[in-house]
Order: C-alpha cells, then structure tokens, then sequence
C-alpha cells in the first residue's frame, strides 16, 4: 500500500470510530443540571420533573425552569435561568429509597426502567489489552531493522543512494590528489569495463582506504559513487553485528546478494575494524563469537561474487594493523589506499573548497591560513571555515577577513577564550614571565618555530596562556638538534618562573610532560642517546592513525630501565642548563616582553621583533 493510501485508510477507521461511539460519549450529550435528592423529592412533589428515567445509579428527566424559587438554590435557579427558559434536562445520584415509586406515581409523574447498556464497556475489555498488545510487538519489531519484522532480521541495514543521490563528487575532494587519483580509475573500472577485459585485466575487487580521522575516507568513497552513477550501498561495521547468533552472516549474504542484483554496483563498509578484526583474540571462549562468524561470512562472499558483474567493495579504517590478514591478501581488497595529513598545498585546496560558499574579503590570503594548521586535516578545516564565518557573523562583518580565520584558528587550537575567568595580578604576572620565557627561547633557537603571537588569556578549560609558534614548511622527519631546540623551548617558562621569582609553579605541568616524553623518546625510541648506542627500547606505536599508546611488555633488564631514567634525568637536566643561561643573559628583555603582555594581553609577531630589536639597538 502506498503512503499516502495508508493515510487514507487510517483517516476513514479513525472516523468510522467516532460516528460508532459518538452517542456513548458524554460531551455529545446536552448538558444536564445536577441536583441533590432531596431537592428532586420537593421537585417531584410541586410537579416541576417529568420524563423520568430510573438507572442503576442515576435518575434523570427533564425539570421546568419556572417557579423554582425557594426549591433549588438560589446559584442553580440563576444559572438554569441564564441557559434559557422551558425545559432543562437534570440528573440526580439515586438513593435507596423504597417509597420512590409510590411517590411518583401518587404526584402522576411519568417514568420508565432504564437497562444499562454495557456493550461499550464489553468490546473495549476484549479489544483493548489485545491492541496494547499488537502495538508492542510492532515497536519491538521495529528495532530489528527497516524491514520492521522478526523475519527480516537477517536482512542488511545498508542505506542504499541510486546513482548521482550521493550528492558527493571528485570536485569535492582536494588536497589528496594521489588517493583521488587511485579511485578516479576505480570509476573508469566501472564505466568502461570492457577497456581492461580486452587486454585480460580483471577489475580489482576490494579498495581499502586507510587514514587518521577526519582526512575524507568517507566522502572519498562517496565522490566515488558520485561520479561512477551507480547504486551505492553505505553501512557500518558495526551494522552487521548483533546479539542474535547468526545474524551477521546472514545480513552479508543479503547484502551482497542486493548489490549483484543491482550491478554495476559499490558497497562500501565503513569502520571495517568493527567487523574485520583479527581472529583469534576475542576473550571469548573458543574464540569463535558472533562477529567472527559474520567476518567469516564476508571472506567467503568476497570469494564468492564475480567482479566481472561490475561489483566493487570499498571499505574505511584507521586500525588497518588489527584487521584480519585474510581480508588484505590479494583477492579481497586488491588496494590498499592511505589518506595522510595534508600538507601545505593540500590545506590551501581544501580551504578552497570549503570556502565556496563562503563571502571572503578580497585581501584574504588562504595560503597563509594554510600555513599556520600544521596538522589539520580536512574535518579541522572544515570546522575551521565555519568558526570563522560564525565569529564574522557575531562582528556583523559583510565578508570573513583574516582576523576571522585568526580567531577560529585561536578557538580550535586553544579552547573558547575566558576572558570572564578572574585572575589575580599575582597570576597574571606569572603567566606572563612564563610565556615570555618560552618566546624568548624558541626566538634565540636556530631550530625552534618562530612565534607567532603570544597571550596570556585564559582559553579552554586549563590553559592560562598560550604561546604559538608557527612552522615555515611541513616537516616529515627531526633531527637530533631539531629535537633538542624544542626540548629547551618547552622548558622556558619553568625557567624563567625559577629565574625571576625564585619559585615555581603548577603550570609548567604540560610543558614537563611533553619534555619527559620527547626525552623518552630521544633515548628509548630513535636511538639519540651516547650513553645507550643505536638500541631501541620502547615497540613502534600499535595505533598507527591514533594517538594511542602503545600496550606492549617492555623486553629489557631493570638496569636498562633505570640507565633509561638517568639519561632521561641527564638530558632534562642538560637543556635546563642552556635555557637558565639564554634567559640569564637576557634577562632585561624577558620582563620587557612579560610588562608588555600584561599590558596588552596580546602580543604578535610584529610587536615580538620590534621589541627584540629595540631592545639589541640599546645594547
């Protein structure tokens, strides 16, 4: 049936059911007045009643509006008055009162029997549990899929988007231009087939894309629907596992049956570690769960179906080191496709295209947005481009400029700026030494970052102050010297703490964190320690697009362990050594720019290095 014949249907059953118990219900009735039976008995004995009808519980008629006076009070009379004259019907509670009858008939008042018609009450305890009972089961239904019935639960949850419905095309992608290119040609697969089956090329029949969170593997397998206009069936992992033994597997045989019977088609799995994790290790015993079966399942259909069909599966992760090696072996997913951070270039592309719909000021430059999100990827930058348009919207600016893109940098990176969090000048002055220190640094290091601007405004939930500092280009690899600069960098504001108040404070926490961390890494991971040699002691990362830690066993002594310590203790104790000795030396300079951040709370680039250079010139 269809929806809007459903509609009908149900319009004419709610309507037959008001005309069948409309003459039950109470507010079709006229409205009857209430009186006492006392004040009935007097009624009856002046002739004002007739018509009586003796219920059960009640007796009603109808009562003459005419000399009522001294009979009701005086509240009832008005009000049967105000609705108007004649006749009124009435009804009273009825008592148990033998003698009525003989009353009634002494005063010559007509009355008659009433039966208690109980049909209504009847149908309603039959029909009633049994319809509360139906829309349960339906709501239960419900939850085992679209198919809304128990006998549909092996059925797939994919949404399916028929051909251009996507509404995602290359023309949305950028800054992934070797990625984009691999799947450029998975659509030529499947718009000209026939171009490789001549020279015996098979269609590959799986694509892997593997990435960090946010670089676009989503909208990439999107664009390639998009463009190849064919059915593109999208679902999770996570869709094909349920608590019912059995039913994984089978929502992979219907879905992959659905897809061949709509060829050319793409299906297209995201977050396949939810489904495709190795074998072996579940902690249940037997390892031999549910979503083991169902990744069985899959491995079977993916040998199964014939790619000459114009079937292709793509899939999306970022823990491509979990996933079972038989879903990788050639044959399955024939490529593997990695989506990296962007770099400079990259950013700038996908700047452009998110900012099409964008008003932007005509000075706006958006290589040097660009230029200060190292790190971003394209999720960053499209919440970068939103923040900037929201914060020009609360300017009422008529086009978003650079301060806008500054701003939003500022709040992505930062936290929302506190500017109503209080903070005593006591606090203040040594935010801002502690900031000072870290600038300073970072501008006498050859390798450090240049500044890029300074604050001392408190931002998101910890951060009192922050100093920013700004890479000329996209580093790939550090060397030894590289990682020692920002080592002393980190520990400048500690320093200058201990240098010009002669105590410390809780907010190096995160900088010492970091520097321990950097130190670790220096003698236990890249083999930067004299002391240890070329050894490395600490395992590579498990998580290889997560910042997760890595949860293997150490496999050294104790003595190494503690040789790690002390050289760790050595390094940390080296760089606070060189950076006391810079801010010793410019120790005029450092409550130069600390005053100045006080003042201004803001310090950038500019105001940095006519301060450096004033001070020099006065040297």
């Amino acid at each position: 049936m269809e929806p809007r014949q459903r509609k009908f249907a149900i319009g004419l059953f709610v309507i037959a059911l008001i005309a069948m118990f409309a003459p039950q219900l109470p507010f079709f009735a006229p409205r009857a007045a209430n009186v006492s039976y006392s004040e009935f008995k007097a009624l009856v004995k002046k002739g004002k009643v007739a018509n009586l009808t003796l219920g059960k519980e009640t007796i009603g008629g109808t009562l003459s509006t005419d000399g009522l006076e001294g009979l009701l009070p005086k509240e009832s009379v008005e009000e049967l008055k105000r609705l108007g004259g004649g006749t009124r019907p009435f009804v009273t509670a009825r008592v148990d009162d033998p003698g009525l009858v003989g009353e009634l008939e002494l005063a010559n008042v007509k009355f008659a029997g009433h039966v208690e018609n109980t049909w209504l009450s009847t149908l309603l305890s039959w029909t009633l549990p049994a319809l509360v009972f139906v829309g349960v089961w339906v709501l239960v239904m419900r939850r085992f899929g679209p198919q809304q019935g128990l006998m549909a639960i092996g059925k797939n949850k994919a949404r399916v988007y028929v051909e251009h419905k996507t509404g995602v095309t290359f023309d949305d992608v950028a800054g992934i231009d070797e990625a984009r290119g691999e799947l450029m040609e998975v659509v030529d697969f499947l718009k000209n087939p026939n171009r490789y089956r001549r020279l015996g090329g098979k269609i590959p029949k799986g694509v892997l894309i593997v990435g960090a969170p946010g670089t676009g593997k989503t909208l990439l397998a999107k664009a390639v629907a998009g463009e190849a206009g064919v059915p593109f069936f999208s679902l999770s992992g996570s869709d094909f596992v349920e608590m019912f033994v059995g039913v994984g597997a089978a929502r992979v045989r219907d879905l992959f049956a659905q897809a061949q019977e709509k060829a050319p088609s793409i299906i297209f799995i995201d977050e396949l570690d939810a489904l495709g994790k190795a074998r072996g290790v579940s902690p249940i015993v037997g390892g031999h769960d549910e979503r083991e079966q169902t990744l069985n399942q899959l491995l079977a259909e993916l040998d199964g179906f014939d790619t000459q069909k114009g079937v292709m599966i793509l899939a999306a992760t970022n823990r491509p080191e979990i996933l079972d090696p038989a879903l990788l072996r050639p044959g399955r997913f024939d490529r593997q496709v990695v989506l990296d951070r962007p770099d400079l270039r990259g950013r700038e592309k996908i700047l452009k295209v998110h900012v099409r719909d964008v008003t932007l000021a005509p000075d706006l430059d958006l290589s040097l947005v660009a230029a200060r999100t190292p790190g971003f990827v394209g999720a960053d930058l499209a919440n970068l481009v939103n923040e900037a348009a929201l914060h020009a919207a609360r300017e009422d600016k008529a086009a978003v400029d650079a301060v806008d893109f500054d701003e939003a940098i500022d709040r992505v990176v930062g936290g929302l700026e506190r500017r109503s969090r209080v903070i005593n000048p006591k606090e203040k002055e040594i935010v801002a030494y502690h900031e000072a220190g870290h600038a300073l640094v970072a501008e006498s290091r050859e390798h450090a970052d240049h500044v890029a601007k300074i604050s001392v405004i408190p931002r998101g939930v910890a951060a009192l102050g922050y100093t920013q500092q700004q890479p000329t280009e996209d580093r790939y690899l550090m060397t030894r010297a590289e990682l020692l600069d920002r080592l002393d960098v980190l520990l400048g504001g500690r320093v200058a703490e201990e240098l010009i108040f002669g105590d410390v404070s809780t907010g190096a926490q995160d900088d010492l964190q970091r520097a321990t961390d950097m130190a670790r890494h220096m003698v236990a991971r890249y083999g930067m320690s004299e002391a240890l040699g070329l050894a490395t002691f600490e395992p590579p990362r498990q998580a290889l697009f997560l910042a997760v830690p890595s949860m293997a066993q150490r496999e050294y002594s104790e003595e190494t362990a503690r040789r790690i310590d002390d050289e760790i203790r050595t390094m940390l104790e080296t760089a606070h050594g060189r950076v006391r000795e810079t801010l010793a030396a410019k120790r005029e300079v450092l409550t130069s720019l600390a005053k100045l951040l006080i003042e201004k709370e803001v310090v950038g680039r500019d105001d940095l290095v006519a301060l450096l250079k004033s001070t020099e010139a006065s040297r």
